[in-house]
């Protein structure tokens, strides 16, 4: 089966079918934070050091680096965050801007092997992007929209992201190395989308043999409880064949969806990772204490 091989300097990421879920953590992005985006385009990182810091420690085991901010020197911003957080910390990341000049100056800040969000079906985004992408060695994410938009069909994006796969072969570009966003659509404004996003995960796994990620919170966005909807949608997903998302590792019930998950796909070995997060310390030891009291008493 398809593995998408992702690394820093010194730690390597396995995304693939029969594989624990990847979670790329979804916090270092200015887009409506206006507080990040000022400071990052006042040279002030800390918040960013931290958010890196707190989604892996939260269980990502990747990060999306993000710094499109208006009006500001993209590129530079970029570069200084993608080194930044390898600094703090040894996961790989998605370098993730729409600004060519950005994503070079991110790939070169880069030490390792990026997947690079992202690539869409526009033949001239193709024509840009790709041969960054096949120059540097990294993988992609393949957004399945083209110049005619978002399709509300999903036999369309699955024609699109065909046809971005086909163009990166193209290019010397594995198969395994593009990762397909099927797009995930509010489902307060459509709803259908769920149905469509698990329809076109299936083919993209059955037919093209390709990983798939997307932004997971954008299914629940407007809906009150909307971490619940989120966590619900990813492991509905999951179980249709997505094996990665950008999302947040930090809510609670999405993590444990996501969790739960690989333990019912049988993706996570003798249930150890589960155990390891929801084991009680102290219901552990008062039983050890327990154990103890009950062969004190039965000595004397």
């Amino acid at each position: 089966m398809t593995d998408t091989v992702i690394s820093s300097a010194s730690r390597e990421v396995v995304i693939g079918f029969d594989r624990p879920f990847v979670m790329i953590g979804e916090r270092i992005n200015p887009t409506g934070r206006k507080l990040l985006a000022e400071e990052m385009k006042n040279d002030d990182f800390s918040r960013v050091e931290a958010d890196a810091i707190a989604q892996v420690t939260a269980g990502a085991q990747m990060l999306d680096v993000n710094a499109g901010i208006p009006l500001a020197d993209e590129p530079a911003l970029l570069a200084k965050a993608v080194r930044l957080v390898q600094s703090v910390t040894d996961v790989p990341l998605s370098i993730d801007s729409s600004i060519i000049d950005a994503l070079e100056a991110g790939i070169e800040a880069y030490e390792g092997k990026p997947l690079i969000n992202s690539v869409t079906g526009e033949q001239e985004v193709l024509d840009r992007v790709l041969p960054l992408v096949a120059k540097s060695g990294a993988a992609v994410v393949a957004i399945s929209n083209d110049e005619t938009g978002i399709s509300e069909d999903p036999d369309v994006r699955f024609e699109v992201a065909k046809k971005i796969v086909s163009a990166a072969n193209d290019f010397g570009i594995a198969t395994a190395d593009v990762v397909v966003d099927p797009l995930v659509m509010p489902i307060g404004a459509m709803g259908t989308a769920g149905r469509q996003v698990f329809q076109l995960v299936r083919r993209l796994r059955d037919e093209l043999g390709v990983n798939t990620t997307c932004g997971a919170s954008n299914v629940s966005f407007g809906l009150p409880n909307r971490h619940i909807v989120t966590g619900t949608f990813l492991s509905m997903a999951i179980g249709a064949g997505m094996t990665s998302a950008i999302m947040n590792p930090l809510h609670s019930e999405v993590k444990a969806a996501v969790m739960g998950s690989d333990v019912l796909m049988g993706n996570d070995e003798n249930c150890a990772a589960w155990i390891s997060e929801h084991r009680d310390p102290a219901a552990e030891g008062s039983s050890r204490g327990g154990r103890r009291n009950r062969r004190r008493n039965s000595a004397s």
